[in-house]
């Protein structure tokens, strides 16, 4: 029986290009542009560069929704980035976001363009340049900013250390695994209570703390991120937050922003860019 030696980390640490799993080829210790690459601009006054992972889409459901509210002035182009290739390392995006995630916008209606970058920070600019989305009332507006927070800084847990380890982690590793289950559970608990006395998480009003906390958590309750992840975190058991999920997930809106940047999965959920409410086809009621 061999047994495995303890990791001892180095006095410094380097960087191993082959280690880190799916990402290997795209992670690396370093900021700034590997390429020079300029953005596509479109017509709209967003221009939105993104792909569809729960922080992607959290963008296009708002914006679907703003614009299902009447609110003309949230046409978007959706363009693709796609992270596996690196395009997120270009030198246009890395002008638009110096830190080379998705989400980014550019809003086209001030000169110079503004950027936008970090999926809350882009919800809370567009609630607040619309002023829609954000609650009803002093009481509700705070609710939904103190949520809108908590998922920012509890998502990590959920993606980049429970998700990581049970799905892209180049071997499985009971200890992480446990860690983060323990975590993403404990999550999953605050969220219930939460819901048990209130029909969305700031109160009786939709904002964009549901639209945030959904695209991570609803889709994992409605087991529609890791593989096999809902059996084994058993989310049958949250029954607030399995109800709240659904709700959300029946909205029009919420269908179509999350089918916007998507590569993956059946060719009826996926639209690789959009550029009008046309190029979802058939119905789009709600506008």
């Amino acid at each position: 029986m061999t047994e495995t030696k303890p990791y001892v980390p180095p006095r410094v640490w380097t960087w191993d290009k082959t280690n880190g799993g799916a990402f290997a080829k795209t992670n690396r210790p370093v900021a700034g542009a590997t390429h020079d690459k300029a953005l596509p601009l479109g017509q709209h006054p967003f221009q939105l560069y993104s792909l569809a992972t729960p922080n992607g889409i959290k963008v296009t459901i708002l914006l679907e929704e703003l614009l299902a509210a009447g609110h003309a002035g949230a046409e978007y182009d959706a363009w693709l980035i796609d992270i596996g290739k690196g395009d997120q390392f270009g030198s246009g995006f890395v002008a638009v976001n110096p830190n080379s995630k998705i989400p980014a916008l550019l809003d086209t209606t001030v000169t110079p363009p503004r950027r936008v970058f970090e999926s809350g920070a882009i919800l809370l600019y567009l609630a607040r340049r619309f002023d829609a989305f954000l609650g009803t009332g002093p009481e509700e507006q705070t609710e939904c900013l103190n949520w809108l927070f908590w998922q920012m800084g509890s998502a990590p847990f959920l993606g980049g250390g429970f998700g990581h380890f049970f799905t892209y982690a180049p071997e499985k590793l009971e200890y992480p695994i446990n860690r983060y289950a323990m975590e993403v559970k404990r999550q999953l608990d605050v969220l219930d209570r939460q819901l048990a006395d209130r029909r969305f998480i700031a109160g009786e009003s939709y904002t964009i703390a549901d639209i945030a906390i959904w695209s991570w958590y609803g889709a994992l309750v409605l087991n529609q991120s890791y593989a096999n992840a809902a059996e084994f975190l058993d989310v049958a058991s949250y029954a607030h937050v399995q109800r709240w999920a659904a709700e959300i997930a029946a909205r029009p809106a919420v269908q179509r922003g999350r089918r916007v940047n998507r590569t993956w999965g059946p060719a009826e959920d996926q639209l690789r860019e959009r550029h009008s409410a046309g190029d979802y086809g058939g119905d789009v009621g709600g506008r």
